[in-house]
């Protein structure tokens, strides 16, 4: 199972410069997929609706800016130091928001989220304040001071982010289908009957804060290379928006799921912008659609053709099989 959803991404990744024009578009899809993935983690797996994706998010993005531009810090420092912040910042906020549940947990993490976006706005000395930190920009992938790869066009970059997003990928896959991503299952779906059998879940809904944190900060990172800025808006609400709507429009339980999702949003979005400058009205008609008829995304919709393929296949070998009995 761990190789075939692996192998998809993977196919994904080697077809989308196949189809889409722009190397920037077809990077920022497999970035936002990275953070779709994360927020599967703490929703699909964990039962976590979590609104704070936005905060490591902007964070991962500030870390990488100001460590390009004040430190002059080599690629995969900048990287690790945007991977970093997002566990630890991560680990802050859901070590206060998993004492809360339903709810309350949601306005927590949601709190938080305002509460971050306006140190970012204020602390304008480090963040840029309402202008963000401007002109960072996009080393070379070196080792030991050897260059081992030139990121410096779009496609080239994008061929550096597909290796890091399907490492996440395979990395989460394992964790997904680890005992430590059962024991998340089992804590959405019963959290009483999980902590009754033994089972530490604020300790597992945390280190899934962290995990999530982390690879959320990293694909901030690696937008902010991306753009060669790290906006305000990178760590506004509306960020935790996306990525939720993202994860809910691929379907939960599934991380495979929220890359399919990251595409359908991000390719959709591109294209109703072309259409219409309110583009954002038709977005929302295409995500209440999804929400009425879709609910459990189109990875939902996907499983549900496949069976009915196969049923209709079951039906049609097993008339041909009785057929066969009758004539002989």
């Amino acid at each position: 199972m761990h190789h075939r959803f692996t192998i998809m991404a993977a196919i994904i990744a080697i077809a989308l410069p196949m189809f889409l024009k722009s190397g920037s578009l077809a990077t920022e899809l497999l970035i936002f997929a990275m953070a779709a993935i994360a927020c599967n983690l703490l929703l699909g797996y964990t039962g976590l609706m979590s609104f704070g994706q936005g905060i490591f998010y902007g964070l991962g993005s500030y870390a990488t800016g100001l460590l390009v531009l004040n430190f002059n810090a080599p690629l995969l420092v900048t990287l690790l130091g945007s991977l970093v912040i997002g566990a630890v910042v991560a680990g802050f906020v859901g070590w206060f928001s998993i004492r809360q549940r339903g709810v309350y947990f949601v306005m927590l993490t949601l709190a938080f989220s305002q509460m971050f976006y306006f140190l970012a706005y204020s602390l304008v000395d480090i963040t840029g304040g309402d202008n963000g930190l401007l002109g960072i920009s996009r080393p070379s992938l070196e080792i030991f001071g050897n260059v081992i790869m030139e990121i410096s066009s779009p496609w080239q970059y994008y061929g550096f982010v597909a290796v890091i997003f399907l490492v996440v990928f395979a990395v989460m896959q394992r964790i997904s289908e680890s005992k430590f991503g059962r024991t998340l299952l089992a804590i959405r779906d019963n959290e009483t009957r999980a902590a009754a059998v033994g089972y530490n879940v604020k300790a597992f809904k945390l280190a899934a804060f962290v995990v999530s944190g982390a690879v959320t900060g990293l694909a901030g990172g690696l937008h902010a290379l991306l753009a060669g800025i790290a906006p305000l808006s990178s760590i506004e609400y509306h960020v935790s928006e996306t990525i939720l709507l993202m994860t809910v429009i691929g379907g939960t339980g599934n991380l495979f799921a929220s890359v399919i999702g990251a595409a359908a949003y991000v390719i959709a979005a591109d294209w109703l912008a072309s259409i219409w400058p309110r583009w954002m009205l038709l977005l929302g008609f295409l995500l209440i659609a999804v929400t009425l008829y879709m609910q459990k995304g189109i990875w939902g919709l996907i499983e549900r053709i496949a069976d009915a393929i196969r049923q209709r296949g079951d039906k049609v070998r097993s008339e041909t099989l009785d057929a066969s009995k009758e004539q002989a």
